[in-house]
């Protein structure tokens, strides 16, 4: 077996002078038999943060032939320099530096390749894009291509509540000081440097509300062309970036594989629901071919590969999501063929209506009660969406007849409506539901559009009110089976809270006409590929001081009609035996709104961060709060530090942002 070198903290030093923090795992004698690399580029604290999941997964990678690193981003961990966006220019600036210096290393053969999960995603499709010359290939899990449209931070142009949401946390994770352990006595003078430098986010990502050129940068849809480097695109059905496979499958030159499973946001040998896979060995065969030249068909494998589920009873969390792997040789996969359903008086039908009719959409601030995390990452209850029942009592409701053959639904539904809406600004979610024989309506798949944005997402354009529009809007894309006996509903509502922002005046949507193109695809007899189980390097050597605590509740008060959705998690502290640094955290989240009033929506979140080792402790608060009225946002964000009892920062931030 290879023997690895692993080294803390390998100095990347940067063309302006900016050293950059590296923990990097190689064979022991890539000096004198120089290897591949592989590079995983993040802000999150390698010594902390990732160090659980990196040991599993680079000293694996390392033991068959690579180096590779684990670069804390500018201003962030153990790096210097100062944090200022997420994609930002200098992040792709430096993200191209990093692999030309790897590149030029005594102990690299000169072929990089780089991974990520979610922002590691991203801006690994990002350096793609940017053409670094050393760059030869790209595992991007859980990613978009669309900062605009399907990013966290708006939805088919509706601002997502995850946008507060990813706000407060990514300021938590940039609070805790680095380690003086690799920094020294410069810790402090670090430490407040950047807390002080810390950007608002949220109001930043408040500010754009169209797809304009801060949305663009970074969103490699804009030129897909620019892609050179081979491309692995992997998601999960239980995810909040479902899409991105089927798009970087349709769309590249490059050479390029989607792999899309049930999982939530985390790498498919770490995640749930299961079947967990051996998702080293496939990315191993990915980097021998691109990075090694080796001859072992991964350009030959099928273009898309994903878990087709069964339907199930709704449950908000599974271990276990049973189906089978479905695979196509090319995508847009040519034996998928579009089945219209059209819409008629609370139907939907192989026929159009025989009648003229009018349903409407009413408003409710209760609609989206059901429907779980954006990003289930698997840590408690509540994250998966429930039974649909309830939201679909508040929605406009279209079902169909029991199916009389089992379908194989496989793409993105597309839907398109001729609706009125009583108000100028109107947004609509749509929920593709299976009505299954136990009485249960199960989430199949869902999208949303934000009505002003029916002409495009660079524009917001009024509705007149009254007067009918035609619409259309792609659901996020799926693989599922509907049995026969099984009805199909699509569910219609104003307002999705607390999923999306809601408009400030109740909306009501009257739907005069629509079609549903389902994309079916011929029956699946059982599994089409087979995976082996999960494999990894050994673990972390940790020890667990106290235990995790999740909880989620909803409380209305009759008196008021506001209704509280309370979520509430605390990571066990937590000991890394190797280096002695405890970490721990907590949040917070308090989603409020009153009823029939959605300009009474409201979210405040608390983080609670601790780093220390020994006499030498750290914590951290950040109290990030989001309210509006008809004309504007309202953000607050205060950040408060301790250096053991003593409170060493305090700064508030506060801003309102008109609602354009």
């Amino acid at each position: 077996m290879t023997e690895i070198v692993e080294t803390p903290d390998m100095a990347i030093h940067l063309p302006d002078g900016t050293r950059l923090s590296a923990r990097v795992w190689m064979p022991e004698d890539a000096p004198r038999h120089p290897v591949p690399a592989i590079l995983e580029f993040l802000p999150y604290r390698k010594r902390d943060g990732t160090a659980q999941r990196d040991q599993i997964t680079h000293p694996w990678f390392a033991r068959q032939g690579y180096a590779c690193l684990r670069v804390d981003m500018r201003g962030c961990g153990e790096s210097e320099g100062l944090f200022d966006d997420e994609y930002s220019a200098q992040e792709m600036q430096d993200a191209q530096d990093v692999i030309a210096w790897i590149a030029r290393q005594d102990w690299c053969s000169g072929a990089v390749g780089m991974m990520g999960i979610s922002w590691g995603g991203f801006n690994s499709l990002q350096a793609a894009a940017n053409g670094a010359p050393a760059l030869k290939a790209v595992i991007s899990l859980c990613s978009t291509t669309d900062r605009f449209a399907d990013d966290i931070h708006y939805k088919g142009g509706c601002l997502l509540g995850e946008n507060i949401g990813w706000a407060a946390t990514a300021s938590s994770w940039f609070s805790p000081p680095p380690d003086p352990a690799l920094v020294g006595e410069a810790w402090r003078e670090i430490w407040l440097n950047r807390l002080e430098h810390m950007p608002f986010l949220a109001e930043t990502w408040h500010r754009h509300q169209s797809r304009d050129a801060y949305w663009k940068h970074g969103s490699v849809c804009e030129d897909y062309d620019a892609i050179g480097a081979a491309v692995f695109a992997i998601g999960g059905w239980h995810d909040g970036y479902r899409n991105t496979p089927a798009h970087l499958a349709a769309n590249l030159k490059a050479p390029v594989r989607a792999l899309v499973g049930p999982w939530n946001h985390k790498y498919p040998h770490l995640a749930v629901p299961g079947p967990r896979i051996d998702f080293l060995h496939e990315a191993l065969i990915w980097w021998d071919r691109w990075l090694k030249g080796k001859d072992n068909g991964a350009e030959r494998a099928p273009a898309y590969t994903a878990w087709l589920m069964d339907s199930v009873k709704p449950e908000t969390s599974f271990s276990h999501r049973p189906g089978r792997w479905i695979t196509e040789a090319e995508w847009p996969s040519p034996r998928i063929a579009e089945r219209v359903f059209h819409l008629g008086a609370g139907s939907l039908a192989a026929d159009p209506a025989a009648a003229p009719f009018a349903q409407q959409a009413r408003p409710s601030t209760a609609v989206g009660l059901a429907t779980g995390e954006y990003f289930p990452f698997g840590f408690g209850p509540g994250e998966l969406p429930d039974d649909q029942q309830q939201d679909d009592a508040l929605s406009a409701c279209f079902d169909s007849a029991p199916l009389a053959e089992t379908c194989d639904i496989v793409g993105a539904p597309r839907l398109r409506l001729t609706l009125a809406a009583d108000q100028p600004r109107a947004q609509i979610a749509v929920r593709l539901c299976d009505l299954r024989p136990d009485g249960t309506s199960a989430l199949i798949t869902l999208g949303m559009l934000n009505l002003r944005h029916r002409d495009g997402f660079e524009t917001l354009k009024d509705l007149a009110p009254g007067v009918p529009v035609e619409v259309a809007l792609d659901l996020d894309q799926i693989a599922y089976r509907l049995p026969a006996g099984h009805r199909l509903r699509v569910a219609v509502s104003t307002s999705y809270w607390p999923f999306i922002w809601p408009e400030a005046a109740p909306v009501s949507v009257t739907i005069s006409a629509g079609q549903l193109s389902l994309p079916l695809r011929p029956l699946a007899s059982g599994d089409e590929v087979q995976f082996g189980p999960p494999t990894g390097a050994p673990p972390l050597a940790l020890k667990y001081h106290s235990e995790t605590v999740e909880s989620k509740r909803v409380e209305t008060d009759p008196a008021t009609g506001e209704t509280r959705i309370i979520i509430a998690g605390t990571t066990p502290l937590t000991e890394d035996l190797t280096h002695g640094l405890t970490t721990g955290s907590s949040v917070e989240e308090i989603w409020s709104i009153r009823k029939d009033d959605p300009a009474s929506a409201r979210v405040d979140i608390t983080w609670d961060r601790s780093l220390g080792r020994g006499d030498w402790q750290t914590r951290s608060r950040v109290v990030t709060s989001l309210w509006a009225d008809a004309q504007d946002f309202h953000i607050v964000q205060r950040i408060t530090a301790w250096e053991g009892e003593r409170m060493v920062f305090d700064r508030r931030h506060q801003d309102s942002v008109p609602r354009l």
